[in-house]
């Protein structure tokens, strides 16, 4: 029996594309007398091949449609073939299916992903996944995470894992780049998904069988940089040193994701070692190294260092390191994790050396000027940042000329300040001078007006976006002009322009639902609320996280309906969120609303025991010890505070404005003084109580007189510690 495949059935694509073969991880090879067979439960032990089945391609009787179909195919007419395959009530052979996935992936259109789409689907409903080979599965996984359906393109990936398939590295790779970049759990799942890989790979002994699936530098720079939109420091050590096992060396896009891990690691005095290691290395610098670093301090804040390094481009230096050594006011510390010691060697030598110099000079581009601006922009120095914009338009260089990230920068800056007016002169500059605005443009411009509550000025904009400049609004535009109703006490204008978003075909984001809940919670309508929750839950686009959960409790938090909030937070646990500051805030103004200080002091002793707080004398275990720890907020600790003072539960109110001034917050003792006076300066004064009702409100008295000692209101007690014993009761 011949068990050689037989060629790849792909279209050939141009250099920039995959090789003609990708690799396709198959069970071994049985002997000639027995029938081989390929199935999803292959056994562990893996052999590599370059289709799914050559026997059953063999085998396939060769039907008319399948040779229309196929020739069409080579004539690459996609569309027609299309037709054909449509037309069929059979399934075309493995190698018909595998060339019109990949000349429709090839495509890249939003029709031809979908076409693609449901072929996948019509092949898993009938278990016939294995007649594609790698090279389509291979090329749909990249058109989809290149067309921005980077879960589904995760999806393809671990198919052909599950089937015991391992994908081209340029396959996987794409797919694990952009899974670095999305949000929620996309860094996480990014570094799942290679870790799977790698599982299969390191398998083989001979490592030339899996040479076309083993990681490169391009893989490994993907990985790094979703451990560092983690924050797992730990995990980047381990993938870096891994990199050498397989021939991968560092390259300067590498330590350029360095320096974005030394920004979030708050490791502001290592940026210099980076640039110093690139150049000890040899590594050839990119204009990109020294973007990063001026990112980095304007991250940090420190935009007197940014500016020395723009200044020293211009000036035509190449001491930038020498720079960034007297920038620095903090030396490595030695007794620090060793984590940064070992990527960074040389970031323990001492200073007694002369710091090398850039190969070349290099000359800021508009991107550097523009982050420098974004600097100005957060800061508040709107002037500077239009003396920046003039300053670019005076530069000899083209690269330097400010672009529409630039103007769109400065539009920004002009909406923050609120100078709309300006804001819309730049759009008009950006016409005149030929650089178009695009949609984040007239965004930034939405938000403006919105903020403004100049809500027809937006929606004027939105008709001038559409009809004059041909952009579309996207989710982003949706959502502003959604949270702009909101601002005006508007739900039903946010209801009518989420469902006008939802009928141009605009998948809502997760942004949408929320901000959608968010208008019902703020008009005192919990039940839509919930009814948004509830489209939210069943769109599998979209991932339920504690924001939403937060803007249910939010919404019953208003009216005061404590208990129906409560019952939300005991769904909110059974799904694996806990409440946060936010959610505890909202539960402290719905039980202020309510007149429930009972429920306050619940509240007040979940939040303590996340705190951390030990009270003296308290003895008894955590009762809730599986909550992670809460670091609270003045809003939170003075709502509570202010229950327990109107209800006279002071010595509760005490302990809370010791775990306000353990956070470094300030009581308003003021507002609590006026409290007070108003309505308890009568408190124990009655002459004809009983002996026996004055010994039980003892207590109560005694952390009375302790709160007015706080306060500094005359009092009885004298103590020269205003914290009491914890009793029974207050």
């Amino acid at each position: 029996m011949n068990t050689v495949p037989p060629p790849s059935t792909s279209p050939s694509l141009n250099s920039n594309s995959f090789p003609r073969t990708l690799p396709w991880v198959s069970p071994p090879p049985r002997p000639s007398s027995l029938p081989t067979t390929t199935s999803s439960k292959a056994p562990r032990h893996f052999s590599v091949q370059t289709t799914a089945n050559p026997l059953l391609s063999s085998t396939t009787t060769t039907t008319t449609t399948d040779q229309t179909l196929l020739s069409l195919l080579r004539q690459r007419k996609t569309e027609e073939a299309w037709l054909v395959y449509t037309n069929s009530a059979d399934l075309p052979n493995p190698t018909c299916l595998s060339r019109l996935i990949s000349q429709l992936s090839y495509q890249n259109t939003h029709l031809s992903l979908t076409r693609a789409q449901s072929i996948i689907q019509r092949l898993r409903h009938d278990r016939q996944l294995h007649r594609l080979d790698s090279n389509s599965l291979g090329l749909l996984a990249v058109a989809a995470a290149k067309s921005g359906r980077i879960l589904y393109a995760a999806s393809i990936i671990k198919s052909m894992l599950r089937s015991g398939y391992l994908p081209h590295v340029k396959a996987w790779s794409s797919v694990v780049s952009r899974l670095a970049c999305l949000g929620d759990d996309g860094p996480s799942e990014a570094v799942r998904l290679f870790d799977s890989i790698m599982k299969r790979v390191q398998r083989f002994e001979d490592p030339t069988i899996v040479s076309d699936s083993k990681p490169d530098t391009a893989a490994y720079n993907a990985v790094l940089n979703a451990c560092t939109n983690m924050g797992e420091r730990t995990k980047f050590l381990q993938v870096f040193d891994e990199m050498s096992q397989f021939g991968a060396e560092p390259d300067v896009l590498t330590y350029n994701i360095m320096i974005k891990l030394c920004a979030r690691a708050d490791r502001k005095e290592l940026l210099v070692s980076v640039l110093e290691r690139i150049l000890e290395k040899g590594i050839q610098l990119c204009i990109t190294t020294l973007h990063s670093l001026v990112a980095a301090y304007v991250g940090f804040g420190d935009l007197e260092t940014a500016e020395k390094i723009v200044q020293a481009m211009r000036e035509g230096r190449r001491d930038i390191c020498k720079i960034l050594r007297e920038s620095n006011s903090k030396t490595p510390d030695q007794n620090e994790e060793d984590i940064f010691t070992k990527l960074l060697p040389n970031s323990n030598r001492e200073n007694d050396y002369d710091p090398p110099l850039l190969p070349k000079l290099y000359t800021p581009n508009s991107r550097i000027y523009t982050t420098l601006m974004k600097g100005y922009m957060k800061a508040g120095r709107v002037n500077d940042t239009i003396r920046t914009l003039e300053a670019m338009r005076n530069q000899e260089d083209s690269a330097s000329h400010p672009d529409h990230v630039t103007y769109t920068t400065v539009v920004s800056a002009l909406a923050k300040a609120g100078s709309m007016d300006k804001a819309r002169q730049v759009l008009a500059e950006m016409t005149r001078t030929g650089v178009p605005a695009n949609r984040i443009t007239y965004n930034i411009l939405l938000k403006g007006y919105c903020q403004q509550l100049q809500i027809d000025k937006a929606k004027e904009l939105i008709r001038e976006m559409t009809d004059n400049a041909g952009i579309v609004p996207d989710v982003v535009s949706y959502n502003i002009l959604i949270d702009g109703c909101i601002l005006v006490d508007d739900s039903a204008g946010a209801l009518s322009y989420f469902n006008e978003m939802r009928a141009r075909g605009i998948a809502p984001s997760k942004i949408s639902y929320t901000t959608l809940m968010k208008a019902f919670a703020v008009s005192g309508q919990p039940k839509l609320a919930y009814k948004v929750f509830d489209e939210m839950t069943k769109d599998s686009r979209v991932k339920v996280d504690i924001v939403a959960w937060n803007m249910l409790v939010e919404g019953y938090c208003r009216l005061g309906l404590v208990e129906e909030a409560k019952k939300i937070v005991q769904k909110m646990r059974e799904n694996g969120f806990y409440p946060n500051v936010s959610t505890y805030g909202s539960l402290a103004n719905g039980i202020a609303l309510a007149r429930k200080p009972g429920e306050a002091l619940l509240l007040w002793n979940e939040i303590k025991d996340r705190c951390g707080m030990k009270i003296e004398g308290e003895r008894e275990a955590s009762k809730f010890p599986s909550l992670p720890p809460l670091k609270p907020d003045e809003g939170l600790l003075d709502t509570l505070a202010d229950i327990c003072v109107r209800a006279a539960f002071f010595r509760k109110a005490l302990e809370i404005v010791a775990c306000m001034e353990e956070y470094g917050i300030a009581p308003n003792k003021t507002k609590y003084t006026r409290i007070y006076i108003e309505m308890h300066s009568r408190m124990f004064t009655s002459k004809h109580a009983s002996k026996a009702r004055q010994d039980r409100r003892s207590d109560r008295k005694k952390a009375a007189e302790a709160f007015k000692f706080w306060l500094g209101l005359p009092n009885s007690y004298y103590g020269s510690e205003w914290r009491l014993e914890p009793a029974d009761g207050d």
